[in-house]
């Protein structure tokens, strides 16, 4: 048993290794892009009073996004959420959903 669990262990270090996990910089934006789904809907298409974020131009999406972050724009969980996500990250959401219609 003991010997199975140091054989997983190897290969998920290998695993993370690779040269093609090591290349990547940007975040998974798929997966990030999945957490605005709950409020924004499926590929940011919008639902009921929530607005939609496709095809919001990547400096309009910037620019919001900064204003949620400093309080600057009325929201009910924005402000929270902004904060959370790092820079890279916003730049690969906005390149994201502006290229959803």
């Amino acid at each position: 048993m003991r010997s199975s669990g140091v054989a997983a262990m190897l290969l998920a270090s290998v695993v993370t290794t690779t040269p093609a996990l090591a290349q990547q910089q940007q975040p998974s934006v798929p997966l990030i892009a999945q957490g605005c789904a709950g409020c924004h809907g499926q590929n940011g298409a919008g639902q009921g009073a929530t607005p939609p974020i496709a095809g919001t131009s990547r400096d309009e999406f910037i620019k919001i996004w900064a204003a949620f972050r400093a309080n600057e724009r009325p929201a009910t969980i924005m402000n929270r959420i902004a904060r959370g996500y790092t820079d890279a990250e916003v730049a690969a959401l906005a390149d994201h959903f502006a290229a959803r219609r």
